[in-house]
């Protein structure tokens, strides 16, 4: 469908339906409930189940025999034990990754059996504690889509995946390209619809452009705080053309203002206009990652109001959060 043509058809589903309730938002487990267990464990993404959540996500990477595995860098070394294994200490390197120069373990340079005998960690210890460091291994997407799904039959509701190619442009330099792999994944199983509980994301506009020849599962555009010019009312349009949503950094939506929250920019009701949904990220507990008035205690690590930052997007309009912590997101709905 043309970008005129999707507008003007949101436009006349909102005049020809005044009455309906906004579906609710959804609430996105990022990393699953990683505020409270290691990220991209099945640990964590069955907490973030038990917590209500609708959507788990797992970020995507490759191995160096080309396989789908869940972390949110391919660097290995901050969320797994491998710094600890002499079997693999040849495979420290250091590589540009996006422009940025890295130097640790690289799951790309590793087999899937190799990943498979690591055991992972919580990658912020000074804030999250380590007392569920060691317990699993790195999960295969394929790993994760079956855990989705037997837990959607166990709780009996839908548990929807929502994946993040990680640095398509760099892996497809090492031969690894990423769009091909995820959508053939999704086929084999019975989730390639614009129907199925499905996302798709990515920062990069390229890989989610050639995802859309090869999927017809629905996209969005992740788009950081310093990327201002991609939600712009022009960027929309431009996102609007290969995309079905945008994924902002929370304050895009919401700017702070006096280490408050202040009004919301027009960030959603232009998205909306355009028919785009908007899912933003990421909501954390921590003090850290809150503003100054919505801080409680004197550290860091102490949780601050991040219910109140959830109430408030809410407030605005978005159509679903990521947060660490889905259990306050959900609370926060209610």
């Amino acid at each position: 469908m043309s970008l005129t043509r999707r507008a003007l058809a949101a436009a006349a589903l909102a005049a020809a339906t005044p009455a309906l309730a906004k579906p609710r938002p959804i609430v996105i487990a990022h990393r699953g409930a990683s505020g409270e267990r290691p990220e991209h464990t099945p640990m964590a993404y069955r907490l973030a189940i038990a917590q209500g959540c609708d959507f788990i996500e797992p970020d995507l990477v490759l191995t160096r025999d080309g396989v789908l595995v869940v972390r949110h860098e391919n660097e290995i070394g901050g969320t797994t034990d491998v710094a600890a294994r002499p079997e693999f200490a040849a495979r420290r390197t250091a590589k540009i990754i996006d422009g940025e120069r890295l130097d640790g373990w690289f799951a790309e340079d590793f087999t899937l059996a190799e990943l498979k005998t690591l055991r992972t960690r919580e990658r912020l210890p000074e804030l999250r504690g380590t007392s569920h460091d060691g317990r699993e291994a790195i999960p295969t997407f394929q790993e994760v889509i079956d855990l989705a799904k037997a837990e959607s039959r166990r709780v009996k509701r839908t548990i929807g995946l929502y994946p993040e190619m990680k640095h398509p442009a760099f892996l497809a330099s090492q031969g690894l390209p990423i769009e091909a792999r995820l959508a053939d994944a999704l086929k084999a199983n019975g989730l390639d619809s614009r129907t199925a509980p499905v996302f798709v994301q990515c920062f990069e506009a390229e890989p989610l452009k050639t995802f859309a020849k090869l999927s017809k599962a629905r996209r969005v555009q992740l788009v950081g705080g310093d990327q201002r010019e991609m939600v712009s009312a022009e960027g929309l349009k431009a996102i609007a053309a290969y995309a079905d949503g945008v994924g902002p950094d929370w304050s895009l939506v919401l700017p702070t203002v006096d280490g408050a929250l202040g009004p919301p920019t027009l960030l959603v009701e232009q998205a909306h206009a355009l028919g785009l949904a908007v899912h933003p990220w990421t909501v954390r507990a921590e003090n850290r990652y809150l503003p100054a008035r919505l801080r409680r205690g004197a550290s860091l690590a102490e949780h601050g109001d991040a219910e109140a930052l959830c109430r408030a997007l809410y407030a605005a309009g978005v159509d679903g959060l990521f947060s660490d912590f889905p259990a306050i997101a959900v609370a926060a709905r209610a």
